[in-house]
């Protein structure tokens, strides 16, 4: 089901764009600490914000992280403390003006459903049902096993986002995919091209969603842009940029003439990673 632009615009009686969010924090505690959080959400307003690597569980959090006056905190912990686990922030507004609002965190055959590794909300209005995720894929790089998790995870997260479009909803996926695309996509491709998170078969992966339809926002909207998300934090590559651009939104094809902006905000410091935030 194709959803035109003014159907999205009608979609929020009170606002006539919405923001997303997602950001691989790095330690949700750790940045609420270095003030960055605050930062983030006074500067930027998003509507929606999708958390990774939250690392620790929402008892354990601040009423702020979980007790905020402006958003709804849900959150996907891990099994293992201080590892992994994902999460989305709500605004209240936003929540009074949509109907049967669904919060999922498993999809199925996810090896790494443990991990806490989908933030899912599910939503309707008027009569039109949306359904946005953030992820944070695994890295794949411990073991063997933990590579074949990871092949598994892409696959059957493929497999999930393409059986929602097809039941008729909108769908929007975010998150820290780890993995770069493009050459583009890294500072030194060449001295990576043996490095777990741009290897063929990760590549291969994303290429396949673009074959499916999935469209890259931000490489389809700046197809020669060079910009980063993420930076190795032990040897300072952020200050001299040396990154890699694993953050990534993406939206089926049919809403793409929906996005109104879409930005990587380099700026925002807390955690190794930047954010990513859509308007549509």
């Amino acid at each position: 089901m194709a959803i035109g632009q003014s159907d999205i615009f009608s979609f929020f009686t009170k606002i006539q764009s919405m923001k997303i969010a997602s950001w691989n924090v790095n330690g949700i505690r750790a940045v609420e600490r270095k003030k960055e959080l605050q930062l983030f959400l006074k500067t930027h307003d998003p509507d929606l914000l999708f958390l990774q690597e939250i690392k620790g569980t929402s008892d354990k959090f601040s009423k702020y992280l979980t007790e905020n006056p402006d958003y709804e905190t849900f959150y996907n912990s891990a099994e293992k403390p201080g590892y992994a686990g994902t999460g989305v922030w709500i605004k209240k507004e936003v929540v009074q003006n949509i109907n049967n609002l669904e919060f999922m965190h498993a999809f199925e055959g996810d090896p790494c459903s443990a991990e806490g590794r989908l933030s899912q909300v599910n939503f309707e209005k008027d009569g039109k049902q949306f359904s946005v995720l953030g992820l944070y894929f695994p890295n794949g790089g411990k073991s063997p096993e933990a590579w074949k998790d990871k092949i598994i995870f892409y696959e059957k997260l493929l497999e999930h986002v393409d059986a929602l479009r097809e039941s008729g909803r909108e769908v929007l996926w975010m998150g820290d995919v780890n993995c770069a695309h493009q050459e583009i996509d890294l500072a030194r491709a060449k001295e990576n091209v043996n490095s777990i998170g741009f290897l063929p078969p990760e590549r291969d992966w994303i290429s396949k969603c673009v074959a499916h339809h999935w469209v890259d926002i931000f490489r389809n909207t700046y197809p020669d842009k060079i910009i980063y998300s993420w930076w190795h934090l032990i040897s300072k590559a952020r200050a001299r940029n040396v990154g890699w651009r694993i953050d990534y939104i993406f939206c089926d094809a049919s809403f793409f003439p929906n996005i109104k902006n879409i930005e990587y905000l380099n700026d925002q410091m807390g955690s190794d990673h930047c954010p990513v935030l859509v308007e549509i």
